[in-house]
């Protein structure tokens, strides 16, 4: 269980401006710059640090298994879960079943990858760019759109 004074430095720092998280990035990493990254993922190298100085980093055995198991499992990219449709889906996507969300003008969406398209608002579409057309009213690239 976390402790609570480590709970909140790390949420403290959520809403933290860049400069700040700059600045906190510095102080844990030695003196090393912050990489060049958004916000939020900034935040999150922090709050990994932040808890690894309290609780100690992963053993050599553990970080091997660990990036065994992201090669084989990756839940970004589902390497292991596209292996029976290499070729035919484009690797953009998540895998089947994956519900894609979006705020776009205050209105949450939500889009359902299927098998062979999408479902959205209870109608299917053939690609993700005529989900984004759907919404935007116009020609967008549907893997931009939805930050894919």
């Amino acid at each position: 269980m976390m402790d609570t004074a480590i709970l909140t430095e790390i949420l403290a720092l959520k809403n933290a401006s860049l400069e700040e998280l700059n600045a906190k990035y510095e102080e844990l990493y030695d003196g090393k710059t912050a990489p060049n990254i958004n916000r939020i993922e900034l935040w999150k190298k922090i709050a990994h640090k932040i808890q690894e100085r309290e609780y100690g980093a992963l053993s050599a055995e553990a970080e091997t298994a660990k990036n065994r198991l992201i090669g084989d499992y990756d839940p970004i990219n589902q390497r292991a879960l596209r292996s029976s449709t290499a070729g035919a889906r484009d690797k953009r996507l998540p895998i089947p079943g994956t519900v894609i969300t979006k705020n776009y003008k205050g209105t949450h969406i939500q889009v359902k990858v299927l098998e062979k398209g999408f479902e959205y608002n209870g109608k299917v579409y053939k690609t993700i760019g005529a989900i984004a057309k759907a919404i935007t009213g116009a020609h967008w690239s549907g893997y931009l759109f939805f930050n894919l």
